[in-house]
């Protein structure tokens, strides 16, 4: 039986290899410490954190995440250890919460590694707080017991290390946060809220939702994956001219499923006030079904490996028994329960695959041009839209169990932060048989798609592209958009071309950042001034950037998007090395993309490693030409 445990209560535990579970609702960093026999952390070798997130017999998050797993082994800590604290702390910026007063109470649980639950702890009563020591785990009187601390620190990770003894807390605070801060710029946003009355997987359907979707140990359940939350409460992601009560459910568009049988899969079965924004719900929903059924899997065989090695260790424990027809038996049968328990973890994978696939293949040839691929039909028959959508895609994501099964990729619009397109040699297998040059090629083109894509989406006259190619490297690849004639001038080349784009792109943020403090209206500006939004193109960085340039360019990626200046880089961080870090909070301003498959992005729940697609145009395809034909001529076409 589970015990619930209150603050400063202790619970003994039965076994030494366990698995702590945290449940925030908004990502949060996780770590752990361990402590002497006075509960001193000795050095910065006994914390394990994101940057650091394994030590003997202890492992933690790598990553700031919504849901946790720390993995902990009694048996293989360093003898001089008897503690180990579970510490939680809100990630510093202004996109998340500053203080556990505005989220959800985190709540902890200590399982087996079969997913028996030992002991859990609701930690509430924190206000101001920013950091707590959810509860440790100690050695008394040769047994190990978890209490629950709940001890929170308004100071943060850095005065709850201080209070741990250890000495070099305030620097290791700032190497976490700095190893959370590159995590997050490679993480996928959180998937929308859902209400109580909108389950994607419905009632009997196999997966998420069911009873059979996995052993203990699988993925939390869905109202663990909240938007992240401000200090007022949780941020309103509504669109602006969207109401602002509750959607209404989807209309019945399908008959109901035989009893046993999987829901017939239906395109825009979430609720929404449109069937744009029950598409964007519906996918984002495929995304976390996929993220949840696969961690389920993972976790089946997880158990059941680590099942056998015990089972091994207690058989094969009598050295007489390590040989012969005793030990071979016992290799065998603990292998044959391994196989049984991941075959029957496989069996509920593949139906939730199957049934994620099926609605894939309803799904996607139903999604608007914003959400499509570029080989989607609905581009031939598209229109400069009047209203600017909920989201556009930037590519799609993948598991490598079922490679061949795709979820979009979808940001929300107008754009939250900027995006980089790293043209470096990756470690991905994709770059491993290309050259540079040829990794630059597609690095640009991908960016073009995007920026295609963009004007496509928007509004004649509401979005505007500017082009910085300092060496004129890229002019084939920029063609498109040249010869389309939907950009305002030709790609600016040279360092004065750059300072000219640079100079008018920060001044305009200027005005509109003033605009704003003051309470004026568009109609307050300068005259001339282009109120469109805007998206700077950079390609070759640091190329033709001066010390001035790149001070520019940093403004423009922290200050532009909420103006509405948006930056797309195309650039190898390598060959801006020489900067050193004064350029890192840019890179980690950025939402890194690749040119080429790759696994670099993780989700901000269950912290699967995603393999990224590009939204490449078909070879051969003259879709990109037509649609931006279309987008040059209402732009003609519009009053002045």
């Amino acid at each position: 039986m589970t015990a619930e445990l209150v603050r400063g209560q202790n619970h003994p535990l039965p076994q030494t290899r366990l698995e702590i579970r945290v449940s925030a609702g908004t990502p949060i960093v996780a770590g752990a410490t361990l402590g002497d026999e006075s509960g001193t952390v000795r050095g910065t070798e006994w914390v394990a954190h994101p940057g650091t997130p394994t030590l003997p017999g202890l492992e933690v998050s790598r990553q700031a995440a919504a849901d946790h797993r720390l993995a902990v082994d009694l048996e293989a800590l360093p003898q001089d250890v008897h503690r180990v604290s579970v510490l939680l702390a809100l990630p510093p910026g202004a996109a998340g919460p500053g203080r556990f007063a505005a989220v959800a109470a985190p709540f902890v649980a200590v399982t087996g590694l079969d997913g028996t639950e030992v002991a859990s702890y609701t930690i509430t009563g924190l206000d101001a707080e920013s950091a707590v020591v959810a509860l440790e785990l100690y050695l008394r009187n040769g047994a190990w017991k978890v209490r629950a601390i709940g001890q929170g620190y308004a100071g943060g990770l850095a005065d709850m290390l201080v209070d741990q003894g250890l000495p070099q807390a305030r620097e290791l605070a700032a190497v976490i946060l700095d190893a959370v801060a590159l995590g997050a710029s490679r993480s996928v946003a959180a998937p929308p809220p859902r209400t109580s009355d909108e389950a994607r997987v419905r009632a009997g359907a196999p997966g998420t939702g069911g009873s059979e979707g996995g052993p203990a140990g699988a993925a939390p359940p869905p109202e663990a994956a909240q938007q992240p939350l401000t200090d007022g409460g949780p941020i309103d992601y509504a669109h602006p001219r969207r109401k602002t009560t509750a959607p209404p459910p989807p209309p019945p568009t399908a008959p109901p499923a035989a009893p046993g049988e999987p829901p017939v899969p239906v395109a825009g079965d979430a609720t929404g006030w449109s069937m744009d924004e029950r598409l964007y719900n519906q996918v984002w929903g495929m995304f976390e079904d996929l993220a949840r059924t696969t961690a389920s899997y993972r976790s089946a065989v997880d158990f059941a490996d680590s099942r056998m090695e015990q089972e091994l260790d207690r058989a094969l424990a009598d050295p007489r028994s390590r040989i012969g027809s005793t030990g071979d038996r016992a290799r065998e049968e603990a292998s044959a329960r391994r196989e049984q328990l991941v075959d029957r973890a496989r069996e509920a994978f593949d139906r939730d695959l199957t049934q994620l696939t099926a609605e894939s293949e309803v799904v996607e040839p139903a999604l608007p041009p914003a959400y499509a691929r570029w080989d989607n039909p609905v581009w031939h028959a598209y229109r400069v839209p009047m209203e600017i959508p909920m989201a556009l895609r930037v590519g799609d994501l993948r598991l490598p169990e079922r490679p061949e099964l795709r979820i979009p990729m979808l940001v929300r619009l107008p754009l939250e932060r900027g995006l980089w397109i790293d043209s470096g040699r990756s470690g991905s297998e994709a770059a491993a048989f290309m050259d540079a040059e040829q990794v630059k090629r597609l690095a640009v083109e991908t960016a073009v798609a995007l920026a295609a894509r963009l004007l496509a989406v928007y509004p004649a006259h509401e979005f505007a592209v500017h082009v910085v190619d300092p060496a004129g490297a890229a002019a084939g690849a920029f063609a498109p958009l040249t010869r389309a004639g939907v950009l305002g001038e030709p790609p600016a080349a040279g360092a004065q071309g750059v300072a000219a784009v640079l100079a008018r792109l920060t001044q305009r943020v200027d005005l509109l950042q003033m605009a704003a403090r003051g309470g004026a209206g568009a109609d307050a500006l300068p005259p001339g001034t282009d109120t469109a939004e805007q998206l700077l193109i950079v390609n070759d960085f640091p190329h033709g950037f001066d010390d001035r340039a790149v001070n520019q360019l940093r403004y423009l990626a922290d200050e532009g998007p909420s103006v509405g200046v948006h930056l797309l880089m195309v650039a190898d961080r390598e060959d801006a090395s020489a900067y050193g870090p004064v350029l890192q909070p840019l890179w980690r301003s950025l939402l890194r993309l690749t040119p080429v498959p790759d696994d670099h992005l993780a989700d901000p729940w269950v912290g699967h490693a995603w393999t990224y697609e590009p939204p490449l145009v078909p070879s051969g395809s003259a879709i990109l030409g037509q649609v931006l034909g279309q987008v040059a001529d209402a732009r003609r076409a519009w009053p002045r």
